[in-house]
């Protein structure tokens, strides 16, 4: 690809429809597979705007979530080379797409080089010769898909019957991607699913052609090397090749957080840098004695990228990942939250976004999965759950059920924010004979869960018109703590260019460095863990404490080392980054200090 940035996933609904917006630039972004609702009334919208007849797929029909996954993922490969194609045709004048594509590449680009030459040459041959040069090594950016393999509930019909396994919802979303017209690859994200890595063996698109070209890709989103390995030898066993490995930081995200045990992106990404051709070389033995089980020929050594994301926010910081440890593309989130051509985001959200604080970020319990969720404050979603439980009537309407996964009262899975859930916990809770203090504390750990499969998609709707009479319009979203330096609505060319260095997006407030602002994050995350369970700590919890403290002081000592290159490649301040690592230091002793004191 010619970019060396990508737009990774962003909640359900907000980056659903971002490749038919940016893929015609050469931009690759990941779009959410998981709400097939959302895929079929956006399949309509954009079916409608772009002249193609619609039919629609009715949740009744036999395997409807995996033919509503195909028919939109086929849309928008459609409109996407269709979009393209136009573009590759049209004149080189400055008021045409083809002028942004490739104004929009970064300054080292050779395309952009031939571009600019081509444009100081008068009419003529040469000229001419350059533009059809120029045509042929355009491309259109990849539509990907993520999967998260943790939402894989199990569908019933109409008598509460399992459908059967390879009806989950996972495997409904991979059949949905294997079946379609696409030609990129699947994020799949939040770890193991072995049932899922099996059911993929069905992909024929998975494997090597006659002429060696595989045709879907497999991207593996991971935090640590150690897990990456583990997951990507399982697939490789099975003839399944992970074309890339996405690296993303465990608190300085957007969407669901995963603290890691305290390893630190810079750490991993060494480890990955320095470990790269040993992992190359251990998984293609193991992938090719796959491949000749199942009769199939590889065809050379296949190609593995290794991509990072989390928290990026400045072209030196952007620059230096992809030089220092050699990565292939890094990737850019929540800043295209604030791009309203981008990313589906109402106008009230957008304006709390580009108005909001530091503190307005903050990681949270709310989502059903039980996985540490990137919160933000000034959400209606958050409105909406406060009003409930002032009404006496805490928790949400389940109405699409993709996080239904507690038997705790039902025989059937329920969602842990649903009304149904909340009110069987809180009448067990009134049973107890619990201090006021415990009571409240409990209750608000029990209604702290809020709807994310209507709140991640009630932007889209709403920015695009389709908020239906009696639907909630109480908008969550995720973002990652570093849009908080962001403070407006920006256009496709303004971030690019901020990306890429040509022009630099002011901040709103001092912003420390990417390696900086996730050691505090994974500071403040142990401190708060330590401080609730301090009087109860189990031997168990107290060597965890210990493990994620020596990785995070491992991190610190890294990172010192690592000074004189972030001054070489960078305009950062050694002393100030010193300073920064000696203050984390010292804030880390004292909560470690703490601890022991505790245990002993």
């Amino acid at each position: 690809m010619n970019h060396t940035f990508h737009i990774p996933v962003l909640g359900l609904g907000y980056s659903v429809d971002t490749p038919l917006k940016v893929a015609k630039y050469g931009i690759s972004s990941v779009a959410s597979i998981v709400d097939d609702e959302l895929a079929e009334r956006m399949r309509k919208f954009h079916s409608e705007a772009n002249g193609i007849t619609y039919a629609p797929i009715a949740k009744e029909e036999v395997d409807s979530r995996a033919k509503r996954i195909t028919a939109y993922l086929n849309m928008m490969d459609s409109i996407v080379k269709k979009q393209f194609e136009t573009i590759q045709q049209e004149s080189f004048a400055p008021e045409n797409d083809i002028h942004n594509y490739f104004e929009f590449l970064p300054e080292h680009s050779v395309l952009k080089s031939m571009y600019h030459k081509m444009m100081l040459l008068p009419d003529g041959t040469e000229k001419n010769d350059l533009q059809q040069q120029l045509r042929q090594n355009m491309s259109a950016g990849h539509i990907d898909v993520n999967i998260m393999t943790k939402v894989d509930k199990a569908n019933y019909d109409k008598n509460n019957e399992s459908i059967g396994n390879d009806y989950t919802d996972a495997l409904a979303a991979m059949r949905g991607f294997g079946n379609s017209t696409l030609r990129s690859s699947v994020v799949i994200s939040a770890g193991l699913n072995p049932r899922l890595f099996t059911y993929m063996e069905n992909c024929v698109d998975f494997y090597p052609d006659e002429n060696g070209i595989i045709k879907k890709n497999i991207t593996l989103k991971v935090s640590d090397f150690r897990s990456a390995l583990i997951q990507a030898k399982m697939l490789a066993k099975k003839g399944l090749w992970i074309s890339e490995f996405r690296v993303e930081s465990g608190l300085n995200c957007g969407g669901h957080a995963f603290a890691s045990e305290g390893f630190l992106l810079g750490p991993i990404l060494e480890e990955f840098k320095i470990k790269r051709e040993e992992l190359l070389t251990e998984l293609t033995g193991i992938y090719t004695a796959a491949l000749i089980a199942r009769d199939l020929l590889p065809s050379g050594q296949p190609s593995l990228k290794i991509t990072a994301q989390g928290g990026i926010g400045t072209y030196e910081e952007h620059s230096f990942l992809l030089n220092y440890y050699s990565l292939d593309s890094t990737g850019w989130g929540s800043p295209f939250l604030l791009v309203p051509e981008v990313t589906n985001v109402d106008e009230n959200t957008m304006e709390a976004l580009a108005n909001a604080s530091k503190e307005d970020y903050y990681v949270s319990n709310s989502s059903p999965l039980g996985v540490l969720f990137n919160n933000f404050k000034n959400n209606t979603m958050e409105e909406q759950r406060l009003e409930r439980i002032a009404k006496g009537r805490p928790g949400s309407p389940c109405l699409k059920k993709f996080l239904s996964t507690n038997t705790e009262f039902t025989e059937l899975p329920i969602c842990t924010a649903s009304r149904e859930y909340q009110n069987h916990k809180i009448n067990e809770l009134d049973k107890m004979e619990l201090s006021p203090e415990q009571y409240i504390q409990r209750f608000d750990t029990i209604t702290e869960k809020i709807c994310l499969c209507e709140g991640l998609c009630a932007a889209t709707y709403i920015k695009n018109g389709l908020i239906k009479p009696k639907e909630s319009r109480a908008v969550s979203i995720c973002p990652g703590p570093n849009l908080a330096y962001f403070s407006r609505q920006y256009t496709l060319k303004e971030m690019i260019s901020h990306i890429y260095g040509r022009e630099v997006i002011p901040f709103k407030m001092n912003r420390p460095n990417l390696f900086i602002n996730e050691l505090e994050l994974y500071i403040d995350y142990l401190k708060k863990d330590i401080t609730a369970q301090i009087t109860e700590l189990s031997a168990k919890k107290t060597k965890y404490f210990e493990k994620f403290s020596q990785q995070l002081f491992n991190g610190i000592n890294y990172y010192k080392e690592l000074i004189p290159e972030l001054k070489l490649h960078t305009d950062l301040a050694a002393q100030e980054l010193r300073h920064q690592l000696l203050v984390a230091e010292e804030k880390l002793k004292l909560i470690t200090k703490d601890l022991s004191f505790s245990i002993a």
